[in-house]
């Protein structure tokens, strides 16, 4: 899981410096495709339950399982991309919201608040303790910054396989008080934070992306985490990308 963790990073590093305006999020999976390839490795994402691309392109009020496209990036948007290799039939899994160019306030703040929250999350978490301390951390978190939580989707364990129990919910519910962190699990924290409201829509037409219901601006990130006796271990940190307590400041003139 560290080996598959570490290149994982490398493949969101390698992709970071076409994240810009111009370039398709089509373009953009390519390259996800291309490099994982070439290392002898394979994207997730791809044909999994019919998915048709390698990585995820979620841009500005698309909040998760944006197929990538002939859409362009623009100056001032905000893209989650989402991106999951198998090493060696082990599962790296992480997201980071790329702000294009010269963004909005609204954006930075929402996009913030995701990294924020991811953190909050992370060290919310203990050896043997309850999966219920991430969601309530990462909501009281958004909720004071006046921004929503997603419910529908969620975290969750992974190893050799993409999707495992439990489910890493990002606000608080019955089940994950009872589900715990046992040293040796690995599981995903990825909260979607909303600037305006929680609530989702899912397009019938693709059956995958999923937008905010007001259509206002939704921000993502994700890492993986290993659970060793003395606390979590994030597996999927990057050389280049936002560490924790980055600030997204505006760009100087």
């Amino acid at each position: 899981m560290r080996k598959a963790g570490r290149f994982n990073a490398q493949l969101l590093d390698y992709v970071r410096p076409f994240m810009q305006p111009g370039v398709t999020t089509g373009e953009v999976d390519r390259l996800v495709h291309a490099y994982t390839v070439k290392h002898g490795h394979t994207p997730a994402p791809l044909n999994y339950m019919g998915f048709p691309k390698s990585c995820c392109t979620s841009v500005n009020e698309v909040v998760c399982h944006g197929i990538p496209g002939d859409r362009e990036l623009k100056e001032g948007d905000i893209v989650n991309l989402d991106v999951t290799s198998i090493v060696e039939g082990w599962y790296g899994d992480q997201s980071e919201t790329f702000l294009i160019g010269d963004v909005s306030d609204d954006a930075r703040r929402v996009a913030q608040c995701a990294l924020d929250c991811l953190y909050i999350g992370i060290w919310a978490t203990r050896p043997g303790g309850p999966v219920y301390d991430i969601g309530a951390a990462i909501l009281k978190e958004a909720e004071s910054r006046g921004l929503s939580v997603v419910r529908e989707y969620v975290g969750h364990g992974i190893g050799n396989e993409f999707h495992k129990r439990p489910n890493i919910p990002h606000a608080p519910t019955a089940q994950s008080r009872r589900d715990k962190l046992m040293p040796g699990m690995c599981f995903t924290i990825e909260p979607m934070i909303n600037l305006g409201g929680r609530e989702t829509v899912l397009d019938e037409k693709d059956g995958w992306t999923v937008t905010t219901k007001d259509g206002s601006l939704s921000a993502q990130f994700e890492h993986t985490i290993l659970m060793t006796e003395k606390g979590p271990e994030i597996l999927t940190l990057t050389e280049s990308g936002p560490q924790e307590g980055h600030l997204f400041k505006p760009r100087e003139e």
